[in-house]
């Protein structure tokens, strides 16, 4: 078993998670099994209840655990499973060595940072593992010379201590371009490494992000001053079309090649033709289509990263260009132009009357309409306003009085108390209609797709929506409850309870985006002629 230990030093927010998950899929690709795992230093026990604008997506696992965005990215640039064990927190570090404590598992003993906290890192490390695992990649989160940060550098400084054969440590630097005087400093990369290395972490590897590529007398500098052998010192230059290029440009500098020589990994040859024929496609489009997308935190993107990632896909698998067009969803009155709108999930009132309306103006013209969780719900309650002409249609969400309660929690529906506020997460099955357009993207009768939410459609309402058009046409069987619902008298009006932007990957796109973004294309033919 092997272990890399990726950090970050000089700013935050240089891209460690996509660095990790290019390595990461660079081994792969060579026939290494790899796993990942990412330490994140705040006090949150995980990012559920963070605000999207500060800490951008949740990201949910097949196991239910909600996690970093960075996660994300190890799915769609791996296929290496991801867990509740692929993630942890200090909020979640404190907490079990404190439950120990009371539990009295240190018999009287005072807990103390070293080694009680250190240790359960260190287990963490361990646990994250799978089996037959040949190397785990591990993600520090923030920056070198955080407060926050130091128990977990102390912790990979002892482990890598207690196996110095079998761990190397990469380090993500920045130099940064000034446009003033033209040239490269290098001076920040000096002052992180020293801080890594008075912690006493020896950086094996760095990888210099910046605007430029460096020159050689640049790495013989940096080399020195460092104590880093030239031949590890690499560029990471900001890429200019896609953060699928990253890969790539580590490749090119032979940097899966020095990881296996410092390692000892026996590994073959990087196959990366399916990745470069993604690229090919996305670099050479043979067309475009327009997207809509309707939400509230759409001037943080990071917030609906998957979501833009699986229309990139899609789009790139259709050999088409994608334009997304955002709407703040309150603060729209009329929405055009565009081939297709998709409303994602989210939490809150804000905006509630504007996804209403894309839904309406949908629905009335027949255009592509994909509902993602909340976007169900939309679709749902637009309907029973609109066609049912129940006015007062509403999610007990949002107006916990309606006489109509189109979307209410489980314990509302069955009239008992407490039992909600907790959510549905991680991985549900799903039985899908034969005759439903679902059926027709995934070309299968039973799925399994990720949750997060706390409401559902409240079946009292299924028989007067389907009598009119809104048909539940996929269904978790063991609680009876609407995981799919579809407009049957329109060409492709689609709302799934669950969030299938999770599941997508840039070679193999998601079936329900590949499905939408057709839609869309077929829509954009139409309007044309």
């Amino acid at each position: 078993m092997k272990y890399i230990f990726v950090t970050g030093g000089v700013v935050s927010s240089l891209g460690k998670g996509l660095t990790a998950a290019s390595i990461a899929m660079l081994l792969e690709k060579r026939g290494l099994k790899v796993a990942l795992l990412k330490l994140d230093p705040y006090l949150n026990v995980d990012p559920g209840t963070m605000n999207p604008f500060e800490h951008g997506e949740v990201y949910v696992t097949e196991d239910g655990a909600e996690t970093d965005l960075d996660l994300g990215h190890y799915y769609r640039f791996t296929h290496s499973p991801v867990t509740k064990a692929s993630n942890a927190t200090s909020g979640q570090i404190y907490e079990e060595v404190l439950r120990k404590e009371r539990r009295g598992d240190f018999l009287g003993k005072c807990v103390q940072v070293i080694p009680h906290i250190t240790d359960e890192i260190k287990q963490r490390i361990l646990n994250a593992a799978a089996p037959q695992t040949d190397i785990l990649i591990v993600e520090i989160g923030g920056t070198v010379g955080d407060i926050e940060s130091l128990p977990f550098m102390e912790a990979i400084r002892q482990f890598r201590y207690e196996r110095p054969r079998h761990c190397i440590n990469i380090h993500l630097t920045y130099v940064p371009y000034l446009k003033a005087a033209g040239e490269l400093k290098t001076k920040p990369t000096q002052h992180s490494v020293q801080m890594l290395r008075s912690i006493g972490i020896i950086p094996d590897i760095l990888l210099c992000r910046s605007e430029k590529s460096l020159s050689e007398s640049m790495k013989d500098k940096i080399s020195l001053f460092c104590s880093v052998p030239k031949e590890a010192v690499m560029d990471e230059v900001d890429v200019s079309f896609s953060v699928y290029e990253v890969p790539l440009l580590l490749h090119a500098q032979g940097l899966d090649s020095k990881i296996c020589d410092m390692l000892q990994l026996p590994a073959g040859k990087a196959d990366l033709k399916s990745w470069e024929e993604m690229l090919h496609n996305m670099r050479h489009p043979k067309g475009k289509v327009v997207i809509g997308i309707v939400g509230k935190y759409l001037t943080h993107k990071d917030a609906y990263k998957c979501v833009f990632d699986a229309l990139e896909h899609a789009a790139t698998a259709h050999q088409v260009a994608l334009e997304v067009r955002t709407f703040e969803a309150d603060k729209i009155d009329s929405i055009d132009g565009c081939d297709g709108y998709l409303v994602p999930g989210g939490f809150g009132e804000r905006g509630w009357m504007g996804k209403i309306l894309c839904a309406k103006h949908c629905r009335t013209h027949k255009i592509p309409y994909f509902g993602i969780c909340l976007g169900m719900q939309v679709m749902c309650v637009e309907f029973a306003r609109h066609v049912l002409g129940l006015s007062e249609a509403n999610s007990t969400e949002f107006d916990p009085q309606t006489p109509y309660p189109i979307i209410s929690m489980l314990s509302e529906m069955r009239g008992q108390q407490n039992l909600g506020g907790t959510m549905r997460l991680g991985a549900y099955p799903c039985l899908l209609n034969k005759t439903s357009r679902a059926y027709a993207a995934y070309n299968s009768a039973q799925i399994s797709e990720r949750h997060r939410h706390r409401y559902e459609f409240n079946n009292s309402f299924k028989e007067a929506c389907e009598k009119n058009g809104l048909i539940q046409t996929g269904t978790y069987q063991t609680e009876q409850l609407a995981e799919v619902m579809e407009i049957a008298a329109h060409p492709w009006m689609v709302g799934v309870q669950y969030h299938p932007e999770f599941k997508s990957r840039p070679t193999e796109p998601h079936p329900l985006f590949y499905s939408f973004i057709s839609a869309a294309l077929d829509y954009a033919k139409n309007r044309r002629h």
